[in-house]
């Protein structure tokens, strides 16, 4: 009986085999016209305090002969105590999302602000995951041509869902917005930049560059090096993109609002290429997490309640202004060594830093042998030399972390 991870990577050839021949025709320009559909039936499957669920479906704009991929199938969050049409928000998860609960958060928010959310499964996710399969396992794939397809889907599905919205009288008109988390920050980028019906524009821990991106990130190492072994390098790889990379649409000149937020120890959406979305928006304002990538769960009602004010306020005309402050705590997860107790895995929280990129840093750990004091300067990529200081006595240490 062959095992579970060789019955996945069946199916992903097979999947693969399927995709191939779908792609016999080019893969149609994310900018172009999205075909017109009859759309199917909107029906009410939940009530709650704050908003109603209401569920429709309709076929992808771009089919990939994957059946469940295929269909789109999307949430609708309507505020309970709206007064003719309200404002909307399309929301995309990120990558690998096995539930819709940021989501959900955020469209309940959003619902208390009389805002309406439309919630999207990206391409492979969710329930458009072929069986057998991962949510997102085939969303991310090291071929150029997949990812080309995969990223144009993807924006044609949001295209094609802002085209529902305004077959339907519950939804403003001209007050449609777009947020998305990660990868869901990349497509709703690439859909933002092609879509001028999105009045404004929610960008979380996402950025551009997709290539330098895939080149840099900590969360595809086994993607690079499959992509090395076919022969890419980073600036071959960057010209496949071009037809669905966001700076190639983004234009300074746009002044719609968008907001992004930005993790400043990130090594998923490494920091130059968030710096590089903030670059190519002509009206941004920017909020900085002290965290790595994943570590805005840590703050993530107060993050949810920032971006949901943003968006109520540019529904509504008015200036929104960044918090000024916005604690979000440094959290290392590493392994400490030093002279006096060897090697230990510990939790770290920094309390102090030298500079934005934490080149010299504090943090307090507490490993299995207690808590312990680090103080020390980075050697490179993860890995810090300095003193550990513990109950009275101190002594030489290494820290290997990665900031959560």
């Amino acid at each position: 009986m062959p095992s579970s991870r060789v019955v996945r990577i069946v199916i992903a050839l097979v999947l693969g085999s399927i995709a191939a021949v779908s792609r016999g025709q080019d893969t149609p320009p994310v900018d172009g016209p999205v075909p017109h559909i009859d759309f199917g039936v909107f029906r009410q499957v939940a009530q709650g305090e704050y908003y109603e669920e209401h569920t429709t479906a309709f076929p992808s704009a771009l089919t990939t002969g994957v059946t469940n991929n295929d269909e789109v199938r999307l949430r609708v969050f309507l505020p309970t105590d709206r007064v003719g049409p309200v404002p909307v928000v399309v929301l995309l998860h990120f990558w690998g999302a096995t539930d819709n609960m940021v989501e959900l958060e955020m469209a309940e928010r959003l619902a208390v602000r009389g805002v309406a959310s439309v919630v999207m499964p990206l391409p492979y996710h969710l329930g458009r995951t072929p069986p057998g399969m991962k949510s997102g396992e085939l969303a991310v794939q090291p071929d150029p041509v997949k990812l080309r397809q995969t990223m144009t889907q993807a924006v044609l599905d949001v295209r094609r869902t802002v085209d529902w919205i305004e077959t339907r009288n519950e939804f403003k008109k001209g007050a449609v917005s777009v947020a998305g988390t990660s990868l869901g920050s990349l497509v709703a980028e690439l859909a933002f930049a092609v879509e001028p019906r999105f009045q404004c524009g929610v960008f979380m821990l996402g950025g551009s560059d997709l290539a330098g991106i895939l080149w840099s990130s900590s969360r595809v190492v086994q993607h690079r090096e499959t992509l090395r072994h076919n022969g890419y390098t980073e600036a071959k790889l960057r010209q496949e993109l071009v037809p669905v990379e966001p700076n190639t649409y983004l234009k300074l000149e746009d002044k719609r609002p968008t907001f992004v937020v930005r993790a400043r120890q990130d090594t998923v959406i490494p920091p130059a290429t968030s710096q590089s979305l903030v670059d190519h928006l002509g009206n941004t304002k920017v909020l900085f997490l002290e965290t790595g990538h994943y570590g805005g769960f840590l703050v993530q009602a107060r993050l949810i309640d920032t971006v949901t004010r943003f968006l109520d306020a540019t529904f509504n005309g008015k200036e929104f202004v960044v918090p000024t402050k916005f604690y979000s705590p440094t959290v290392r997860l590493g392994l400490v060594a030093d002279t006096t107790q060897g090697l230990q895995v510990g939790v770290g929280l920094d309390v102090w830093r030298s500079n934005v990129a934490s080149d010299a840093f504090a943090t307090v750990f507490l490993a299995p042998k207690g808590l312990s004091v680090f103080v020390g300067h980075k050697v490179n990529q993860g890995l810090s030399l300095g003193a550990v200081a513990m109950p009275r006595r101190a002594a030489i240490g290494l820290v290997w972390s990665v900031v959560f």
